[in-house]
């Protein structure tokens, strides 16, 4: 998303940088509060993520088990899904720092290249 030249010129690098997807925005935030549980809407006022895609990110990391839910609240999830999850993101960052970023269309090769092997 683009930002107006003013707050460019105004922001510091820290400002700036990338602060990853918003489920990682999520996972960060209820990792810095491990002992809290919070509603949807703290959580996106918290993390900068839009009100109106909490809901489904949070229903996303739910079903990996990242975060878990009672009522109207939300917190961390599983321990050992969180381990998983942060070491397979630890892995594939590595791999792309030192590979180079992945193309999608080489994993599916066009009919063209299916139909020159056979």
């Amino acid at each position: 998303m683009p930002i107006d030249i003013d707050t460019f010129e105004a922001s510091s690098e820290n400002d700036l940088k990338h602060r990853g997807t918003n489920a990682e925005q999520v996972l960060s935030f209820l990792a810095a509060h491990p002992e809290q549980a919070f509603t949807p809407a703290e959580i996106a006022d918290e993390t900068g993520v839009l009100r109106n895609s909490i809901s489904a990110v949070l229903g996303r990391l739910e079903d990996r088990d990242l975060v878990r839910h009672r009522g109207h609240y939300w917190a961390l999830g599983d321990d050992d899904a969180l381990a998983t999850y942060t070491s397979t993101r630890s892995t594939a960052r590595a791999m792309t720092d030192r590979f180079g970023a992945e193309d999608p269309n080489e994993w599916n090769p066009t009919e063209d290249s299916e139909s020159e092997d056979n």
